[in-house]
């Protein structure tokens, strides 16, 4: 059956109004981007009870995708899914409620990932093992360990890996070396290649209780050096563990294209010669739970709200590519363009994913300084001045990379909340 002939078929089973058969033709509908048909069509199926309709429903809300971006009502269906027994709505409704602002960030959070982790739901268990990965206990380490083996036997192409780096590196238990030429192999024959050697040797692992998932230690306090003044500029190291510089990259991969940069006469993002890199910026549709707790982190270390956050991005560099001297806050013209109401960019936090074998540290012109890349380390730079005025003095630069490659992950941190949820 082609393509069309199957779209009709499911039109017509969709004719009676059957909830699943309305779900089903919303699927394939949005596939095809025919987005609003869609978004009315998992509607009557979410009206209906169907629970799968009413997430896939909440989520449309939640993104604006077929309609304006409406978090709160997203909410609300998500709950009447969660009421009916649906660990995916409790994933959604945790994921939403890390962002602080739609639902309250509180103690069901855990409980609802901890539904969705045993309902088997592979991003609740690579958010999981992330979390247990971090914690220095040895049951902890193992617990990563067996929920990202359970992620990637369920088709987890991002936890499996990061089960790789654990197999080869015996992280978690000892090296299976065997296990992980099977594992490599299954990947290499999707077309999935091996990761960058990432280690973080600065690293302390949290002391909070083992064997309890508790996603708010993203929020505990970190110690920042101050390397200057003018422009005031931070560094931490050991931010993020390895198996996060790892799952950045991992997600990064397959959606990097050349890096743009604002144009200040029109406010568009433009490719210019002063950027180099390619990266990979993600919209919120493309954010799961992990990669969420990544950022609350980064933006916790940077004393700043993520709802003020703007999409995270992470730009790779290879040996010759550079980000020549620029400043971070923006011109009002793409202020205008982009959510005026959170004003400028206010400062930035940017974190090294792994070793670069020459080049690429990120120099401030004006301080005189130069931050070397080093796995985990973090650099918080201040882009206005107290009064809300541009800095002229935050100037900086990616220098070029000499040897190797160099992978970075940023958060552009705004006035006001940027996010909607």
């Amino acid at each position: 059956m082609n393509e069309d002939a199957a779209l009709l078929d499911l039109r017509r089973r969709a004719h009676d109004g059957s909830p699943q058969a309305l779900y089903q033709l919303a699927s394939a509908l949005v596939l095809r981007h025919e987005l609003d048909e869609a978004f009315t069509l998992h509607r009557r199926a979410a009206e209906a009870g169907l629970a799968n309709a009413q997430i896939e429903y909440a989520r449309m809300l939640m993104y604006g995708v077929g309609c304006d971006a409406e978090p709160a009502r997203a909410a609300e269906w998500l709950l009447r899914a969660e009421a009916a027994g649906s660990p995916i709505a409790s994933y959604f409704l945790a994921l939403m409620s890390l962002g602080g602002r739609t639902l309250p960030r509180d103690g069901r959070i855990n409980e609802r990932v901890l539904r969705a982790v045993r309902a088997d739901y592979p991003p609740a268990l690579r958010a999981a093992a992330l979390h247990f990965g971090r914690k220095a206990d040895a049951a902890d380490q193992l617990r990563c360990l067996q929920l990202l083996e359970r992620g990637a036997g369920l088709g987890d192409v991002i936890a499996a890996r990061l089960l790789l780096e654990r197999l080869t590196r015996g992280e978690g238990d000892r090296p299976q070396p065997e296990a992980a030429a099977e594992l490599r192999s299954q990947l290499q024959a999707i077309g999935v290649g091996a990761l960058p050697d990432i280690v973080v040797p600065d690293y302390a692992p949290d002391a909070s209780a083992p064997g309890v998932l508790s996603l708010e230690d993203v929020l505990r306090p970190t110690d920042l050096h101050l390397q200057s003044t003018h422009p005031r500029v931070m560094t931490v190291d050991g931010l993020l563990s390895a198996e996060e510089c790892r799952l950045l990259v991992a997600n990064a991969e397959v959606h990097l294209q050349r890096s743009r940069t604002v144009d200040p006469e029109t406010g568009l993002p433009v490719e210019q010669e002063i950027r180099t890199s390619s990266d990979a910026a993600f919209d919120a549709i493309l954010e799961d739970l992990a990669l969420r707790c990544v950022q609350l982190r980064m933006a916790s270390a940077a004393g700043v709200p993520l709802d003020h956050a703007e999409h995270l991005v992470v730009l790779r560099y290879e040996p010759g590519q550079e980000y020549r001297p620029h400043r971070d806050y923006r011109p009002p013209s793409s202020i205008e363009r982009d959510r005026p109401d959170a004003g400028n960019r206010m400062r930035t936090i940017c974190v090294y994913l792994n070793e670069v074998e020459a080049g690429g540290q990120t120099e401030f012109p004006v301080a005189g300084l130069q931050v070397q890349p080093r796995p985990g380390r973090a650099v918080v730079f201040e882009n206005l001045h107290a009064d809300g005025t541009p800095d002229p003095d935050s100037l900086h630069a990616g220098l070029p990379v000499e040897r190797g490659v160099k992978w970075l992950a940023t958060l552009w941190l705004r006035q006001g909340p940027y996010r909607r949820f």
